[in-house]
């Protein structure tokens, strides 16, 4: 057992405790060393690859799931990866040349829709009436030789009893090249991609009815892992459980700075982990043993 493993079981143990004395763990707490409660600002003080915010549901807690839902991109695959630098690039070049701008006002504009709308896509197909197609074929059309195969993570999906879907802003192609590109594609039952939301994106409400209907999704036994909060905020009030996956104490952040969430976690957050796939290998009592994480 390596040391982040130790440190998550220690936590776990700890975490048992306080549940069975009437205890909780607030919105931008952890467990101190203790069994105490003390700020998220503490969080990342702790060496090595996992810190206390990645503090595991209770263990009665997945009897009660049978969905799994994740997000893609900077959630399937590490926030420091140049897939997502690769993607924005490619869509600031889609803008600026459709516009017949330069780059940095291209990039503006690019920026601007994608606060506005939710996807720069969404609002060149608003206000300018564009088709999808060729926009998501030129802006996933990247090289993802970058991505390695995370067995750790493929271990981890693979012993989680229930299906697992992927809810996705991007296209089904993306999706399905970057999870082959992981080594995880034949795990997932779905793709839930922009085409199959009609074109809105998530945080829109519409998108999440749309998906849990026609997957038959019971909010209450499912659980969506996503790298950006405001992503998670409908699927907390339908009922499902959230996990925010952030980046690594010193890792590096693609993300927009408006997307970022504060130390402090949004109470629609229910836990946040900064190693999705120890903090799944940790679900599962019966995962392998042995993969290095």
């Amino acid at each position: 057992m390596n040391e982040a493993s130790f440190f998550l079981n220690d936590t776990f143990g700890r975490l048992k405790t306080a549940l069975a004395g009437g205890g909780a763990i607030e919105p931008g707490e952890k467990l101190g060393s203790n069994g105490e409660s003390a700020s998220l600002a503490d969080a990342f003080s702790q060496a090595g690859a996992l810190s206390p915010i990645d503090t595991p549901p209770p263990d009665d807690w997945l009897s009660r799931i049978d969905t799994w839902v994740f997000d893609l991109d900077n959630t399937l695959y590490p926030s420091d990866s140049d897939l997502w630098p690769k993607i924005d690039q490619r869509i600031t070049l889609f803008v600026a040349h459709f516009f017949g701008l330069d780059g940095m006002s291209g990039r503006a504009l690019q920026k601007y829709y994608y606060q506005r709308y939710g996807t720069t896509l969404r609002g060149l197909m608003e206000e300018h009436g564009i088709g999808p197609d060729d926009f998501l074929d030129f802006t996933h059309d990247i090289d993802r030789s970058s991505l390695l195969p995370n067995l750790a993570l493929a271990t981890a999906i693979t012993a989680l009893p229930g299906r697992k879907l992927i809810l996705t802003n991007g296209s089904r192609d993306h999706a399905l090249r970057t999870a082959e590109a992981l080594g995880i594609e034949a795990m997932f039952e779905d793709i839930f991609d922009i085409a199959a939301a009609d074109f809105v994106p998530k945080p829109q409400a519409a998108t999440y009815e749309r998906f849990l209907e026609r997957h038959a999704v019971d909010p209450a036994r499912a659980v969506m892992f996503e790298d950006l909060a405001r992503n998670l905020v409908i699927p907390h009030e339908r009922g499902m459980t959230t996990v925010l996956v952030v980046p690594k104490p010193g890792q590096m952040d693609h993300r927009d700075a408006f997307e970022i969430t504060s130390e402090a976690v949004p109470p629609h957050i229910d836990f946040v982990t900064s190693d999705l796939a120890l903090f799944l290998l940790a679900l599962v009592p019966d995962a392998p043993d042995g993969i290095d994480v």
